[in-house]
């Protein structure tokens, strides 16, 4: 929890991105924040095997104290997806990490491929969405997704924009 925010959201009649205006207060200095962001990059970091992980939290609400790391990195990561897809009367929340699979990289980055259920509200439906997701400390949380509905199919998923890991993760668009 870096801070409360107040933020005022003016919705356009098409389908664009809303007007967005945030005021912050700060509830821990900078340099904590970048403190638990290091200790939660170091933690992923030093992985001498891949982390792979499935329900997060369990059926009972649990999350596994080693997989927090995990968790808070999909949170993030989603809240880039649940920012595109939201409108006036439709937003979202992460209900659970379905799957969870680290790439060990030979650079910097922290790599992840998710699959991640958000929940849509109001319409109760449980969204399935697979993000990949590359971050470092000091750099933009990077992500790429593609969301699939019981209802609607493929929704088209992010682009080559802001938030998107295009470029970065060229060599491994085939997985993708």
């Amino acid at each position: 929890d870096a801070g409360s925010c107040l933020a005022t959201v003016l919705y356009p009649k098409q389908a664009a991105a809303p007007v967005v205006t945030i005021k912050c207060t700060p509830t821990q200095h900078q340099k904590q924040i970048q403190e638990e962001d290091t200790r939660l990059y170091q933690a992923l970091r030093h992985q001498t095997k891949p982390i792979t992980a499935s329900n997060i939290p369990d059926s009972y609400g649990n999350i596994d104290p080693a997989l927090q790391p995990v968790w808070a990195l999909a949170v993030a990561g989603s809240s880039y997806i649940m920012w595109e897809k939201s409108r006036e009367n439709l937003g979202y929340f992460m209900a659970q990490v379905k799957s969870a699979e680290q790439w060990l990289r030979k650079d910097d980055f922290i790599e992840f491929d998710y699959t991640v259920l958000l929940h849509e509200i109001p319409t109760q439906e449980m969204i399935s969405c697979h993000m990949r997701l590359t971050w470092l400390p000091g750099h933009p949380l990077k992500v790429k997704y593609f969301c699939a509905s019981e209802n609607q199919g493929l929704d088209e998923g992010s682009g080559v924009g802001s938030g998107s890991a295009t470029g970065i993760l060229q060599d491994r668009a085939v997985n993708f």
